[in-house]
């Protein structure tokens, strides 16, 4: 159980904690900058960030599941804490698979084609999603860490 919370919270503050710095502080100090250099910017960002995302993704899924049947006995068992979590969770990989599948693949085609207003509107796209997921992600952090004391 300890093994499988030690991932599960490392995947989960990488990933929240990543959706912060990018939304609440990186994005704000490219703000500025001309869309020739902040498009390109948000790419190296977002190419080193969503692998990571990926990496977080199979972590917390593997610890989970792994600590529901090991640490919980199934999923009978599971507290309602633990089942709100996994909902939000699963709908935050969905959201994030969109993403990566739509909206992010779109930015990266206009920006290769050198269309910066596309790939501007593409990364306000991103935007509203990282922000969305940024927030069902500190609800979850909450629920993980007082769901325990609920009873």
């Amino acid at each position: 159980m300890i093994l499988g919370m030690f991932f599960h919270i490392l995947a989960a503050v990488i990933w929240v904690g990543g959706m912060f710095f990018a939304h609440q502080m990186l994005r704000p100090a490219a703000g500025p900058l001309a869309p020739a250099e902040r498009l390109p910017l948000w790419r190296r960002v977002f190419e080193r960030f969503f692998p990571v995302v990926w990496g977080a993704i199979v972590a917390l899924l593997a610890s989970g599941y792994a600590m529901v049947f090991r640490g919980f006995g199934g999923f009978a068992n599971l507290p309602l804490y633990v089942d709100l979590m996994q909902g939000i969770g699963v709908i935050m990989m969905l959201i994030f698979g969109h993403l990566y599948f739509a909206p992010w693949k779109r930015f990266r085609r206009a920006l290769d084609a050198g269309d910066l207003p596309a790939a501007q509107r593409q990364l306000d796209q991103i935007r509203s999603i990282v922000g969305v997921n940024l927030v069902l992600g500190l609800v979850i952090v909450v629920i993980g860490a007082t769901g325990p004391f609920w009873e």
